[in-house]
């Protein structure tokens, strides 16, 4: 499903029905990534999944982008699909995106799932940043690929579940260098502890404890800052911990969005 939105074209998939459920995925994946969670969630909800701005099959203009930008397209995506309320659940990059978006546009969230996300990127840790888009920009997104499966999984899951790794490294390889640089400019820019006390909805923070991109102590500032937020710790999970331990995930995911009804 295509939807012209803040400017581009953005393709979002929609999937069963009841209260709206909206999915954002990390940066250099899309819409596949919450392959497990649009089927299992879909038995009770109206799961919309869409693909960031220069990901997937989403436009992917030149950049840089800023997160506001990317929250502004996902306000404009909500109102051209007609979602007035939803919960919304953001990994990584769509973290970062839903905090922005609660900030930007209170009210428009029922409730608010943060994974394996972080709230600040230090001034110092910024250069990695450039150094991600200098490779990407002078050899490609394979070349970002290995390095990227390291951080995202366990030694033991890339092991044992290489099909499944292979699959997430088929994503990475396929996104566009322009909307991995305007997104990865968007990142290096994060600063939102200091603001997060100022959202007010019924927060849930998941993470893997073996998460290195965004260490559990991220997730801590997160869960300290947002009054009254849930924490939860999936053990055995690295980065995407939606597809290492999908059991876990969507079970804390239930029951939080249970406890809300």
């Amino acid at each position: 499903m295509e939807f012209e939105a803040n400017g581009i074209r953005i393709h979002a998939e929609v999937k069963g029905s009841g209260p709206w459920l909206v999915l954002s995925h990390s940066l250099a994946c899309c819409t596949a990534m919450w392959r497990e969670q649009i089927d299992r969630f879909s038995e009770r909800y109206r799961v919309l999944a869409f693909d960031t701005r220069g990901h997937g099959r989403t436009d992917a203009p030149a950049g840089p982008y800023t997160l506001d930008l990317l929250a502004d397209d996902l306000e404009a995506l909500l109102d051209k699909a007609g979602v007035d309320r939803c919960h919304f659940a953001g990994l990584s990059m769509g973290g970062m995106i839903g905090m922005t978006h609660a900030l930007r546009h209170p009210g428009r969230f029922a409730s608010l799932i943060l994974c394996d996300t972080s709230s600040r990127i230090p001034a110092e840790a910024r250069p990695i940043w450039q150094q991600r888009i200098d490779l990407a920009q002078t050899q490609g997104m394979a070349a970002l690929a290995p390095s990227t499966l390291e951080r995202w999984f366990t030694e033991g899951f890339r092991q044992s579940q290489a099909q499944v790794v292979d699959a997430v490294g088929d994503l990475i390889r396929a996104t566009p260098v322009a909307g991995f640089v305007g997104c990865c400019h968007a990142i290096s820019q994060l600063d939102l502890t200091d603001k997060l006390g100022a959202i007010r909805v019924p927060t849930l923070v998941l993470v893997g404890d073996r998460d290195v991109g965004t260490p559990v102590e991220a997730s801590r500032v997160i869960h300290q800052a947002i009054p009254g937020a849930q924490l939860g710790v999936i053990p055995s999970a690295s980065h995407l911990s939606n597809i290492e331990q999908p059991e876990t995930f969507d079970f804390l995911l239930d029951r939080f969005l249970s406890g809300l009804r």
